[in-house]
């Protein structure tokens, strides 16, 4: 069985495709066929200006026939399309969602950040976890930051904020923001318990990498921090020469080290591991899992 999720963020749009192994005894098995990256980066546009500029909306609606057409090309049986903070905010995102469907056949669903939170988690990561331990999931993007806490294999917490590597860029998360993130997590996510946390998104898998951690390691949090004051330091132009970074990463790759350092601060959680896990992973797990429970 081939299964698609595209997921649509405020940095870029990823479509990914999956082919599903079911033996006859044992967990099915998901086997990565493509995946492909399009850096559409909309939340400059919406968090700026409140919509998708004509040249982004260009973009989006082009993407989404290729997207089709590789689905197509790759046989796929069954697909979700869902979108994240920058089409949820912006005031022309049901137009561009009309207009997709009409050109491309894809539906796209506008997920709430709630939702996007859970998603990573249908990736059952939380299963076979060490009951002994708190495990805080950390996903950055480019508009919001999920946080969802489990404890004994139950979700306790889960939360979006409004703070994103974007956002902060465009200097759009106030002084109260943090505030809320800062409370919500001293008087929330409390446990007696040893927590773990456990980051997604591009950019943390980036730093991961950089860092030469081997698969299975945890970052420090002193290494994120030594990782934010060199990056700090530099343009954007000399992040990209020194680690050999694309633009669309160099620039974002600060301020959410900013979010990860905060958070893992104020949680008093000092490393963090970092699965190969995405919102489009969950997507894939929720829709196979769908289909199993209706069969």
């Amino acid at each position: 069985m081939k299964i698609a999720a595209i997921d649509i963020g405020s940095n870029a749009a990823r479509l990914l495709i999956n082919e599903v192994k079911e033996p006859k005894k044992g967990k099915p098995e998901f086997i990565k066929l493509n995946l492909l990256r399009i850096p559409f980066r909309l939340g400059f546009d919406v968090f700026a200006y409140g919509e998708i500029g004509a040249e982004r909306k260009k973009m989006v609606i082009n993407s989404m026939k290729v997207f089709a057409q590789l689905m197509e090309i790759y046989g796929v049986e069954h697909y979700r399309a869902c979108a994240t903070s920058a089409m949820r905010d912006a005031k022309n995102g049901k137009e561009i969602i009309d207009l997709v469907k009409q050109e491309s056949g894809i539906q796209i669903e506008i997920i709430s950040g709630d939702e996007e939170a859970t998603l990573i988690y249908e990736n059952h990561v939380a299963e076979g976890l060490d009951k002994n331990f708190g495990y805080l999931y950390i996903d950055v993007g480019g508009g919001s930051t999920e946080l969802t806490y489990y404890e004994n294999g139950k979700m306790k917490y889960e939360h979006s904020f409004n703070i994103g590597t974007i956002r902060l860029i465009n200097n759009l998360v106030t002084k109260e923001n943090w505030e809320e993130l800062k409370t919500e997590i001293k008087t929330k996510i409390v446990s007696k318990k040893p927590m773990v946390a456990i980051g997604s998104g591009g950019n943390i898998n980036k730093i991961f990498s950089l860092s030469k951690t081997k698969d299975g390691k945890p970052l420090s949090l002193n290494m994120l921090k030594t990782f934010y004051k060199d990056l700090k330091d530099l343009t954007v132009e000399e992040r990209m020469a020194k680690y050999r970074l694309r633009e669309d990463r160099a620039d974002v790759l600060v301020p959410a080290l900013e979010i990860f350092n905060k958070v893992l601060s104020w949680t008093e959680i000092s490393q963090i591991f970092v699965p190969k896990i995405s919102v489009a992973d969950g997507l894939i797990h929720s829709i196979y899992d769908n289909l199993k429970k209706n069969k």
